[in-house]
């Protein structure tokens, strides 16, 4: 079995957190991780603070486990959504976008268990000192807002410099990389793009096809001209924006190239118009199978690898 502080701070079985994917985090993926023994997660990220409080509730109804909600901080009705979190109590939450330190004592005064995602170690010590209870450091290897370090480069460092629990996050999908993210220092694990084949997970038909038959060189990175790289499959609408950021087209139309597409992708399985996010390990998520199952495999599989590492030792 394992185990380690993660669990004990979050009341969960195994130390795995679900992503925060933006319009696919939802209730019901949130529920089936937390009652596969993970923590699941529901984006904050649209800002609706009607479908975030609904999606809490449904959250509440659907599982007796812990769950948290997910909010990137330079997006819209912060304010409101900071004060519904405190307010619903929910057990943690993770942030992304900006820094939480003005939100911290609220949400700590509720019982709720703060872990800022990274991506450096000058961040990581930044949260510390913020008030942080846990980090989630995470690699440019994933899907969606991307930063220039890799998991293998990054979780060691973070570990060395702070003496918080670190999440591993950032090019992991299965036993082996949770394995290796506990060699690196990290306490636990954080997936995202393995959890899009879940079964509660109602991306697109179209969406998860595309998932399920991609390999190891099906991502792409688009968006660093204008700070805030995204990491999404190849497709017309990626291929399209990465021959276009480089031209002489305004930050402004650059912007708007992107506006919809997301949308697109997970709801209405736009082929052409959707943009798919996906981490650089999707040549690893071949099957759809419920989230629990998926918890399960990850966990024992690490068990058998951890337990026999020693056969390298001599």
């Amino acid at each position: 079995m394992i185990y380690t502080p993660i669990c004990e701070m979050l009341g969960i079985k195994y130390p795995i957190l679900q992503g925060g994917m933006a319009h696919i985090s939802d209730a019901n993926l949130a529920a089936a991780v937390s009652n596969g023994g993970g923590l699941g997660i529901i984006s904050a990220a649209n800002g609706n603070i009607d479908w975030i409080e609904n999606e809490i509730d449904k959250a509440f109804s659907l599982t007796d486990k812990p769950f948290g909600v997910n909010v990137m901080l330079m997006g819209e009705n912060i304010e409101q959504i900071a004060e519904l979190i405190a307010r619903k109590r929910v057990a943690a939450v993770t942030t992304g976008a900006g820094n939480p330190e003005r939100y911290i004592p609220m949400w700590k005064d509720a019982g709720i268990k703060v872990m800022p995602v990274v991506a450096s170690s000058a961040l990581a010590k930044l949260m510390v000192r913020a008030g942080a209870d846990a980090l989630i450091a995470e690699g440019g290897e994933s899907g969606g807002h991307v930063g220039d370090m890799t998991t293998m480069a990054l979780i060691p460092q973070v570990c060395d410099a702070v003496d918080l629990p670190v999440v591993a996050a950032g090019g992991i999908a299965d036993g082996r990389g949770l394995a290796a993210a506990f060699m690196l220092g990290a306490q636990g694990i954080q997936i995202g793009t393995r959890f899009l084949a879940a079964t509660e997970c109602a991306i697109s038909r179209t969406y998860k096809d595309k998932l399920l038959k991609a390999g190891d060189g099906s991502t792409i990175v688009t968006g660093k001209r204008l700070g805030h790289p995204v990491r999404s499959l190849k497709s017309p609408f990626s291929r399209g924006y990465a021959k276009t950021e480089y031209t002489n087209i305004s930050d402004e139309d650059l912007e708007m190239m992107a506006v919809g597409t997301l949308r697109a992708a997970v709801v209405d399985g736009d082929e052409k118009k959707g943009c798919f996010l996906a981490g650089q390990i999707v040549g690893l998520v071949n099957k759809e199978e419920n989230a629990a199952k998926m918890i399960e495999e990850i966990f024992s599989d690490a068990e058998n690898i951890l337990n026999g590492a020693k056969k390298w030792v001599k």
